[in-house]
């Protein structure tokens, strides 16, 4: 069968139809502007003729420096109309990590804030032939292409290639926690199986919704749940360019906001408003947390406030959505993920592939059809992820007899101490609600007899001082000896990735006696 007869279309086209069929809804609001769809949707087939013109086509690679704002996501539709890649770059990386994602990828033109210029430069310099746009005019170098130029001049895209499902959408490049970051190739598929698998949850968007955006669109979770998902719904997106606790607050009783997603550490921050109560927080309706396991006292303290609270699991690899928590559950399951979503499979395996039991440990699987194809120029780590037939997550899991998924830790955060596993989550939900602690983190270190033993990083709260006796008496009766740290560190902070994860690796450092970077 031919192209035509498998063409479903690429997402661009969902603005275009919601321009079509509701022009004057407001799709994307940021600070005092009001995008709506129609304008939207002219907007993105004129960056994308201004593409054009300066030879995208079709599997070119265009990146994108920036914050939360309306030019992030006409970049990201108008990439979409091409049949272009956007790849999305983290602005906390440093210039020479910013530079090798640029020159691996093969991206010829970036658009960025004024302000991350100095992030650009090395690249520049190393590349004459990189050109940047810069988005807010009045902060550019004289003679510097601007963004407001490029559309005031641009023609809307006269020839609109076909571009289909299985065309690469946008590549986002993972952590790199383990060597250099992996470019992650995610399709227009992968991103609209996302959003129906987010459209058949019970929790799903409706058509009186009004999300807020404020985790960082250049990583999947502030992108993809529920960003991306709102627009293929066509309600209202709200932006944010970065996370302040209180404007938050302000911004959902100001906006009437109705679904917000943050990482944990977001949510912690939240929790830890003396005036949390004073907003008038009413329009919520969902409130999902992802990226990592999120602290049960946080969560109790918004169900509490009686506010849907869910946590879910996804990654990059997933486009994230993978499965999440029935509301219905979500204190009677506290600490799951809950149960994959309708076009999700998922698997607990050992080490040689084979399904564990119920309530045993092993490594989740995943496969679907919003999984990502491979790895840019990379398909060694890709056979690799892939094989069986289905993604290895990296995680481990374990399933309750009712079927509900528990992430007990990452693969390589697990330690051995004594011949025993040791799941550093495990012990840091029961800390969480030791009562002079901010925030903390467990991880390995060497011991000569042990092997391995857990250390307690934690940020006390302030004022307070914690010891190690504390910590083994709280402990006692919650957790087994051998769970339990062996030693204490105090930090000011824990050191985190521009998605709010905690940098363990660093925590390792630490207590190795090296400085954090």
């Amino acid at each position: 069968m031919n192209d035509e007869v498998h063409y479903l279309g690429g997402i661009a086209d969902w603005i275009e139809t919601h321009a079509r069929w509701r022009g004057d809804r407001i799709a994307l609001i940021e600070g005092d502007r009001r995008l709506r769809y129609g304008e939207l949707s002219d907007r993105v087939d004129r960056l994308a003729g201004a593409l054009a013109e300066r030879g995208v086509g079709k599997g070119d690679r265009v990146a994108g420096l920036l914050l939360n704002s309306i030019p992030f996501l006409e970049l990201t539709f108008a990439c979409a109309r091409l049949g272009a890649i956007f790849v999305p770059l983290n602005f906390r990386l440093s210039p020479a990590e910013i530079g090798y994602i640029l020159a691996d990828c093969g991206a010829r033109i970036v658009i960025h804030h004024a302000i991350f210029a100095p992030l650009l430069a090395p690249a520049q310099a190393a590349d004459a032939s990189l050109m940047s746009v810069v988005v807010d005019p009045a902060q550019a170098e004289e003679g510097k292409q601007t963004y407001d130029d490029w559309m005031a001049r641009a023609q809307p895209l006269a020839v609109k290639p076909m571009v289909s499902q299985q065309d690469v959408l946008v590549m986002m490049y993972t952590s790199g926690t383990t060597g250099h970051p992996k470019g992650a190739m995610l399709t227009h598929g992968n991103t609209t199986w996302n959003a129906i698998n987010l459209m058949l949850n019970e929790n799903a968007l409706t058509a009186e919704d009004v999300v807020l955006t404020v985790a960082p669109m250049f990583h999947i979770g502030g992108l993809n749940i529920h960003t991306l998902p709102a627009l293929y719904k066509g309600i209202p997106v709200v932006l944010l360019p970065r996370f302040d606790p209180h404007e938050t607050l302000r911004t959902i009783e100001r906006e009437r906001v109705t679904s917000l997603f943050l990482v944990p550490s977001m949510w912690l921050m939240l929790s830890q408003l003396p005036d949390f109560d004073n907003y008038d927080l009413s329009s919520l309706r969902v409130l999902v947390s992802g990226g990592a396991p999120c602290p049960i006292p946080v969560i109790e303290f918004f169900q509490r406030r009686g506010l849907r609270f869910v946590e879910g699991f996804g990654m990059t690899e997933t486009a994230p959505n993978a499965c999440i928590l029935d509301s219905a559950d979500a204190v009677r399951k506290n600490g799951s993920v809950g149960k994959p979503l309708m076009h999700m499979q998922m698997r607990i395996v050992d080490d040689q592939d084979r399904d564990v039991i119920p309530g045993e440990v092993g490594e989740l699987v995943v496969r679907g059809p919003n999984v990502f194809v491979g790895y840019w120029k990379r398909p060694e780590a890709t056979a690799e992820a892939f094989r069986g037939g289905w993604f290895h997550t990296g995680d481990l899991a374990r399933q309750d007899e009712e079927g509900y998924f528990y992430i007990v830790d990452r693969k390589k955060d697990m330690l051995i101490s004594g011949g025993e596993n040791v799941y550093p989550t495990e012990v840091e939900q029961v800390l969480y609600r030791h009562p002079k602690v901010v925030e903390l983190a467990v991880v390995g270190a060497p011991d000569p007899l042990w092997g391995e033993v857990p250390v307690l990083v934690v940020v006390p709260k302030e004022g307070e001082h914690l010891t190690l006796e504390e910590v083994r008496t709280f402990c006692e009766g919650k957790l087994a000896h051998f769970k339990i740290p062996k030693r204490l560190v105090e930090v000011p902070a824990l050191p985190r990735n521009a998605a709010g994860k905690v940098l363990k690796r660093e925590l390792r450092r630490l207590v190795a006696g090296e400085s954090l970077s």
